[in-house]
Protein backbone atom coordinates (compact mmCIF):
# COMPACT_ATOMS: atom_id res chain seq x y z
CA UNK A 1 0.00 0.00 0.00
CA UNK A 2 2.84 2.17 0.80
CA UNK A 3 4.40 1.56 -2.72
CA UNK A 4 1.27 2.51 -4.43
CA UNK A 5 1.27 5.71 -2.35
CA UNK A 6 4.51 6.51 -3.44
CA UNK A 7 3.91 6.01 -6.85
CA UNK A 8 0.58 8.13 -6.81
CA UNK A 9 2.35 11.20 -5.46
CA UNK A 10 5.00 10.83 -8.07
CA UNK A 11 2.98 10.22 -11.11
CA UNK A 12 0.94 13.43 -9.49
CA UNK A 13 3.59 15.65 -9.25
CA UNK A 14 4.93 14.53 -12.90
CA UNK A 15 1.61 15.31 -14.12
CA UNK A 16 1.43 18.82 -13.04
CA UNK A 17 4.74 19.44 -14.01
CA UNK A 18 3.75 18.56 -17.48
CA UNK A 19 0.45 21.68 -17.40
CA UNK A 20 1.66 24.86 -17.38
CA UNK A 21 0.58 28.69 -18.69
CA UNK A 22 2.45 29.86 -21.47
CA UNK A 23 2.43 33.99 -22.10
CA UNK A 24 3.83 36.39 -24.62
CA UNK A 25 3.65 40.40 -24.46
CA UNK A 26 4.36 40.24 -28.37
CA UNK A 27 1.87 38.50 -30.05
CA UNK A 28 0.91 39.57 -33.44
CA UNK A 29 -2.69 40.18 -34.43
CA UNK A 30 -3.56 41.80 -37.61
CA UNK A 31 -6.35 42.80 -39.84
CA UNK A 32 -7.38 42.80 -43.46
CA UNK A 33 -10.44 44.54 -45.11
CA UNK A 34 -10.49 44.06 -48.98
CA UNK A 35 -13.10 45.61 -51.14
CA UNK A 36 -12.76 46.26 -54.74
CA UNK A 37 -12.16 49.76 -53.93
CA UNK A 38 -9.52 49.90 -51.11
CA UNK A 39 -7.43 47.17 -48.75
CA UNK A 40 -6.90 48.24 -45.53
CA UNK A 41 -4.59 46.36 -42.99
CA UNK A 42 -3.25 47.33 -39.57
CA UNK A 43 -1.31 44.93 -37.45
CA UNK A 44 0.17 45.21 -33.71
CA UNK A 45 2.69 43.15 -32.36
CA UNK A 46 2.09 44.21 -28.62
CA UNK A 47 -1.07 41.64 -28.07
CA UNK A 48 -0.76 39.81 -24.56
CA UNK A 49 -1.59 35.94 -25.00
CA UNK A 50 -1.59 33.55 -22.31
CA UNK A 51 -2.85 29.80 -22.37
CA UNK A 52 -2.86 27.27 -19.87
CA UNK A 53 -2.23 23.43 -20.88
CA UNK A 54 -4.09 21.95 -18.11
CA UNK A 55 -7.50 23.73 -18.49
CA UNK A 56 -7.46 25.03 -22.14
CA UNK A 57 -8.49 28.73 -20.71
CA UNK A 58 -7.02 30.91 -23.82
CA UNK A 59 -6.51 35.36 -23.30
CA UNK A 60 -5.99 37.87 -24.97
CA UNK A 61 -5.76 41.34 -24.73
CA UNK A 62 -4.84 44.23 -27.22
CA UNK A 63 -4.15 47.93 -27.04
CA UNK A 64 -6.18 49.03 -29.61
CA UNK A 65 -4.05 51.96 -30.40
CA UNK A 66 -0.96 49.75 -31.01
CA UNK A 67 -2.21 48.66 -34.38
CA UNK A 68 0.43 50.19 -37.20
CA UNK A 69 -0.99 50.86 -40.22
CA UNK A 70 1.21 51.98 -43.93
CA UNK A 71 -0.81 55.48 -44.06
CA UNK A 72 -1.22 57.62 -40.64
CA UNK A 73 -4.38 58.98 -41.82
CA UNK A 74 -5.70 54.95 -41.85
CA UNK A 75 -4.36 54.90 -38.29
CA UNK A 76 -6.21 58.35 -37.35
CA UNK A 77 -9.17 57.32 -38.89
CA UNK A 78 -9.40 53.97 -37.02
CA UNK A 79 -8.60 54.43 -33.72
CA UNK A 80 -10.52 58.06 -33.58
CA UNK A 81 -13.98 57.10 -35.83
CA UNK A 82 -14.29 53.57 -35.96
CA UNK A 83 -12.27 52.03 -32.24
CA UNK A 84 -13.15 55.19 -30.36
CA UNK A 85 -10.15 54.50 -28.25
CA UNK A 86 -10.59 56.99 -26.21
CA UNK A 87 -13.48 55.23 -24.58
CA UNK A 88 -13.03 51.50 -25.74
CA UNK A 89 -9.06 51.19 -25.27
CA UNK A 90 -8.61 47.42 -25.48
CA UNK A 91 -10.12 44.32 -27.00
CA UNK A 92 -10.13 41.18 -25.50
CA UNK A 93 -11.03 37.00 -25.94
CA UNK A 94 -11.32 34.76 -23.11
CA UNK A 95 -11.98 31.43 -23.94
CA UNK A 96 -11.40 27.86 -23.93
CA UNK A 97 -9.88 25.01 -26.33
CA UNK A 98 -12.66 22.88 -26.55
CA UNK A 99 -10.87 19.70 -27.85
CA UNK A 100 -8.08 19.73 -25.56
CA UNK A 101 -7.42 16.85 -25.51
CA UNK A 102 -5.48 17.12 -29.23
CA UNK A 103 -3.11 18.80 -28.19
CA UNK A 104 0.15 16.95 -27.01
CA UNK A 105 1.97 19.97 -25.23
CA UNK A 106 5.56 17.41 -24.81
CA UNK A 107 5.46 16.56 -28.55
CA UNK A 108 6.68 18.94 -31.13
CA UNK A 109 3.63 19.40 -34.16
CA UNK A 110 0.92 21.25 -35.56
CA UNK A 111 -2.33 20.46 -33.60
CA UNK A 112 -5.73 21.59 -35.05
CA UNK A 113 -7.89 22.95 -32.46
CA UNK A 114 -11.44 25.24 -32.06
CA UNK A 115 -11.36 27.61 -29.23
CA UNK A 116 -15.07 28.95 -28.08
CA UNK A 117 -14.98 32.13 -26.13
CA UNK A 118 -16.24 35.55 -25.66
CA UNK A 119 -14.50 38.36 -28.26
CA UNK A 120 -15.10 41.93 -26.68
CA UNK A 121 -14.36 44.89 -28.84
CA UNK A 122 -15.48 48.73 -29.40
CA UNK A 123 -16.94 47.71 -25.80
CA UNK A 124 -19.17 44.59 -27.81
CA UNK A 125 -18.82 40.90 -25.94
CA UNK A 126 -20.24 38.46 -28.63
CA UNK A 127 -19.22 34.89 -28.22
CA UNK A 128 -17.81 33.17 -31.07
CA UNK A 129 -15.75 29.90 -32.10
CA UNK A 130 -12.72 30.41 -34.08
CA UNK A 131 -10.56 26.94 -35.66
CA UNK A 132 -6.97 27.88 -34.95
CA UNK A 133 -3.75 25.73 -34.86
CA UNK A 134 -1.45 25.14 -31.48
CA UNK A 135 1.86 24.76 -32.85
CA UNK A 136 4.39 23.04 -30.77
CA UNK A 137 7.79 23.38 -31.27
CA UNK A 138 10.99 22.41 -28.52
CA UNK A 139 8.19 22.19 -25.90
CA UNK A 140 7.00 25.95 -26.65
CA UNK A 141 3.50 26.44 -28.26
CA UNK A 142 2.15 29.31 -30.80
CA UNK A 143 -1.44 29.96 -30.99
CA UNK A 144 -2.40 30.95 -34.45
CA UNK A 145 -6.04 31.45 -36.10
CA UNK A 146 -7.86 32.87 -38.82
CA UNK A 147 -10.98 34.07 -38.94
CA UNK A 148 -13.58 36.58 -39.96
CA UNK A 149 -15.75 39.39 -37.65
CA UNK A 150 -18.40 42.05 -38.90
CA UNK A 151 -18.04 45.72 -37.79
CA UNK A 152 -21.72 46.49 -37.21
CA UNK A 153 -21.97 43.21 -34.77
CA UNK A 154 -19.46 45.16 -32.36
CA UNK A 155 -21.45 48.61 -32.96
CA UNK A 156 -18.46 50.60 -35.05
CA UNK A 157 -19.92 52.92 -37.38
CA UNK A 158 -19.06 52.97 -40.80
CA UNK A 159 -19.96 56.70 -42.49
CA UNK A 160 -21.89 56.38 -45.50
CA UNK A 161 -19.10 57.90 -47.37
CA UNK A 162 -16.54 55.41 -46.70
CA UNK A 163 -19.18 52.07 -47.04
CA UNK A 164 -17.67 50.85 -50.48
CA UNK A 165 -13.98 51.10 -48.34
CA UNK A 166 -14.74 49.10 -45.72
CA UNK A 167 -15.57 45.63 -45.97
CA UNK A 168 -18.30 43.84 -44.51
CA UNK A 169 -16.25 41.13 -42.71
CA UNK A 170 -12.91 41.80 -41.76
CA UNK A 171 -10.58 38.75 -41.61
CA UNK A 172 -8.48 38.87 -38.74
CA UNK A 173 -5.17 36.67 -37.97
CA UNK A 174 -3.14 35.82 -34.50
CA UNK A 175 0.00 34.94 -34.01
CA UNK A 176 0.93 34.27 -30.56
CA UNK A 177 4.53 32.52 -30.15
CA UNK A 178 4.72 31.49 -26.01
CA UNK A 179 7.30 30.51 -23.49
Amino acid sequence: MKKLSIFSTVVFAASSLVAQVYKTNTASISFTSKTPVETIEGTSKQAKAAVDSKTGAVQFSVAVNSFQFDKSLMQTHFQENYMETSKYANSTFSGKITNLSAVKWTVDGTYTVSVTGDLTMHGVKKSVTVPGKVVIKDGKPTLQATFKAKPEDYKIKIPSAYKSKIAKEVSITVNAACS
